[in-house]
């Protein structure tokens, strides 16, 4: 419950930062977005992607931010013709800041975005907003607005392409041979001990849990090696309280890495 608490009280922390402080250390200009065309695919869908430009020393956060940060949220509602996007995160960085770890971009993020029509035959409009904190000395938030007509003829973008070439290996890729998860009940809620067999990812691994449930809150892991396997260990509790079931199925192990990243989706019983 002390890791909970801590962690919980830095994360409202991190909220008052990006909230109260905002107006009187408003800085203009920190983070620019745009829209960038890929085409349409072989399947139908359309690619395209965010890209995020922010001013140096400037960072923003993975969609699991770590001790300190606040994920970006999508609002697509406004779109015309959409009928599913998903997201390609590239592999994020590693940030430590007065003792607290955070996961995410410094300077620039391409974020790639496949959109799926509701009508083949009809053009498709991309056009909502994204909320996001951004971080160098203070912590602000940003409501970035975009509002895009997707190109179905647009070329073969290089910047969608090295940003989908910088995601995270696949279990196979990594070359995992093993990944489970032995769940213990807690006091407030449940332990996870994942062991992932897998060569070194290289240098300080960390590894992220995500639960897969977004009212699930996860303690940031403390990752060891023992030979072939990483093993990292974390507490799931629920944001209201009272008992709750993990699915193993759901569960989401990334190791991150000075040579690449790894995304693991479930893990069996260990």
């Amino acid at each position: 419950m002390k890791r909970f608490l801590k962690s919980t009280a830095v994360a409202l922390t991190a909220c008052v930062m990006l909230n109260a402080p905002a107006q009187a250390q408003r800085v203009d200009g920190v983070v620019k977005l745009d829209i960038l065309d890929g085409g349409r695919t072989a399947t139908g869908t359309y690619l395209g992607a965010l890209r995020l430009t922010l001013q140096d020393g400037w960072k923003t956060y993975w969609r699991a931010p770590g001790d300190a940060g606040i994920p970006p949220q999508f609002d697509w509602q406004s779109s015309q013709n959409v009928g599913d996007v998903s997201i390609t995160w590239p592999a994020p960085e590693v940030f430590v800041q007065n003792g607290l770890q955070s996961i995410g971009y410094a300077n620039q993020l391409v974020l790639p975005v496949e959109i799926t029509p509701r009508n083949p035959a009809k053009p498709v409009r991309l056009r909502g907003d994204m909320d996001l904190g951004v971080c160098k000395d203070v912590c602000i938030p940003e409501r970035l607005d975009f509002d895009h007509m997707l190109d179905a003829n647009a070329a073969r973008n290089p910047a969608i392409a090295a940003a989908l070439a910088q995601r995270p290996f696949s279990a196979k890729e990594a070359r995992v041979s093993a990944a489970s998860c032995h769940l213990t009940p807690t006091a407030d809620g449940m332990q996870i001990e994942a062991r992932v067999t897998m060569p070194s990812a290289g240098g300080r691994e960390v590894a992220v849990i995500e639960p897969g449930d977004p009212a699930l809150w996860t303690s940031q892991p403390e990752t060891t090696r023992q030979g072939d396997t990483l093993i990292a260990t974390s507490e799931v509790i629920s944001a209201a309280g009272g008992s709750f079931a993990l699915d193993r199925s759901d569960i989401r192990i990334t190791v991150l890495g000075a040579k690449h990243a790894v995304d693991i989706q479930g893990c069996s019983a260990g």
